[in-house]
């Protein structure tokens, strides 16, 4: 019986696997009219969220500074995706929200990552894959949706 695998495999191939589902929605969204969207933009387009919020709360959320938040914006924003907007609240500061074209990418980025489940769930088989996913949960408990995955790879 081999001996098991060295304990750094495991981050490496939790990566590799993230990494492919990520290029894969990527290829297709690119296949379906978002060419422009890179993996960042939906870290931040899930930060902004459906209420929009502040460049400087946006970089808060991200664990990024506000000039690299603004940066961003800047990007999706010419790329039709989100817009900005005075806050009816403090005409003074902008508000960044997410365009009818955000909302839809967003959506369909659901859609492929439910395909792409299914792919990983037929290569497995569907039982393997829910237990997998079921270790996966139980490893992971309370840390569903981390938004800062940005800012924890800089410095």
């Amino acid at each position: 019986m081999p001996s098991d695998p060295p304990g750094f495999e495991l981050p490496l191939r939790l990566l590799i696997g993230f990494r492919m589902l990520i290029d894969d929605l990527h290829a297709e969204l690119a296949r379906r009219g978002h060419p422009g969207m890179r993996p960042m933009h939906g870290f931040v387009m899930q930060a902004i969220g459906v209420e929009g919020t502040t460049a400087v709360e946006l970089g808060r959320r991200l664990g990024i500074t506000k000039q690299a938040a603004g940066k961003t914006v800047a990007t999706l924003e010419r790329l039709g995706y989100v817009e900005r907007a005075c806050d009816p609240g403090d005409a003074r500061r902008k508000i960044v929200r997410l365009t009818p074209h955000g909302l839809e990418s967003l959506a369909l980025s659901a859609r492929i990552f439910d395909d792409l489940r299914e792919r990983w769930a037929r290569t497995l088989g569907r039982e393997r894959m829910g237990a997998f996913e079921a270790d996966l949960r139980a490893l992971t408990a309370g840390q569903v949706f981390r938004l800062d995955v940005p800012g924890w790879f800089g410095d």
